[in-house]
């Protein structure tokens, strides 16, 4: 019997097709697949026409959870009907992300189960499966902020109200962490990041380094004084906006690279010089799943203003056309049993 499953198959082309219903070896699970989110990872691949380039059908779909309908007999630690989140990289996979599985369908083949047991893991029952499906970009925001090591006292800004720059302030807010600006472009994503929480800045009516120097004072570097922030978080991928934060930052702030540039940033190294930042770079998540799930069945944050629309998978054209509208979309969540 055939099933469903969102495929890229040529630059910019993604198909919903039928593919052959999946198969568990004793080493596998099944997943029947509730919610499965669109990433901009996932617009990146639709571009590109995969990641193993155009003409090599590529399966999509790496943020979900679902229910366990058929586990292999060695898989030990969860059973037929458990509830759970899966991570898509774990045991070398890659659902999604460029291997041969891909969330957005009714049923997922996680193989290797056995062998990692962070690959398929049990979901609180209080969280739902929409909170399921937030694990894994709440995990990629995590990651970011642990290289931060930021404090409680810590004065944080972040370049970006996406679902990655607003899980930050959610995660951010989660250890403590309540004074953070969030810049952005749109007003209606900068209005989630009021409601999570944090100042708000419309990069296109301000100035940014006056409005932050009059919120926290400033630091002299050099002679010249540049707003007191202890951290800084790129989550746009604009190049622009990373020589922005270099060239504002006072000495011995954090800077953490979130957001994917496809392009090549030229930069001053003599700020980072004068000015001993910390530059890290920011990928996945090497830890942070059962932690992200930790943080949710807390009760402590309320990740439900991340998703901004719903859809079921036989309406995925349109889910993809509204994750496309940056001005309009955060997380769009889609619903693979319907």
């Amino acid at each position: 019997m055939g099933i469903l499953q969102v495929v890229v198959d040529g630059v910019d082309s993604v198909k919903l097709t039928e593919v052959d219903a999946p198969q568990a070896a004793s080493d596998d699970v099944i997943v029947k697949v509730e919610q499965c989110g669109i990433c901009g990872s996932d617009l990146g691949y639709i571009s590109m026409g995969g990641l193993l380039g155009p003409g090599v059908p590529m399966r999509l779909g790496h943020e979900l959870s679902g229910t366990v309908v058929e586990a292999g007999s060695n898989v030990s630690h969860v059973a037929v009907g458990d509830r759970v989140v899966v991570n898509p990289v774990a045991n070398s996979n890659h659902i999604g992300n460029g291997g041969p599985e891909g969330g957005f369908t009714p049923l997922l083949h996680v193989r290797g189960a056995a062998q990692d047991e962070q690959s398929v893991i049990k979901l609180p029952d209080t969280l739902d499966f929409e909170q399921g499906a937030l694990v894994e970009p709440l995990a990629v925001s995590m990651h970011a902020v642990h290289k931060a090591s930021l404090t409680p006292q810590d004065r944080v800004v972040v370049f970006g109200a996406g679902p990655i720059g607003l899980g930050i302030v959610l995660v951010a807010r989660y250890y403590g962490v309540d004074d953070i600006v969030v810049v952005d472009l749109s007003g209606q994503r900068l209005k989630t990041a009021s409601q999570l929480g944090a100042a708000p800045f419309k990069a296109s009516e301000g100035d940014l380094f006056q409005f932050l120097s009059e919120r926290w004072g400033t630091r002299d570097v050099m002679g010249m004084p540049m707003p007191a922030a202890d951290a800084f978080f790129e989550a746009t991928g604009a190049g622009p906006v990373f020589n922005q934060i270099v060239n504002m930052a006072p000495v011995n702030a954090r800077v953490v690279v979130v957001g994917v540039h496809k392009a090549p940033v030229e930069f001053d190294l003599v700020n980072l010089l004068l000015r001993e930042l910390q530059v890290s770079g920011s990928m996945a998540y090497p830890d942070e799943f059962p932690q992200v799930i930790e943080m949710l069945a807390s009760g402590e944050v309320n990740p439900s203003p991340l998703v901004s629309h719903r859809y079921d998978l036989s309406e995925f054209p349109d889910a993809l056309a509204m994750a496309r509208d940056q001005a309009q979309a955060l997380k769009v969540l889609v619903a693979c049993q319907r």
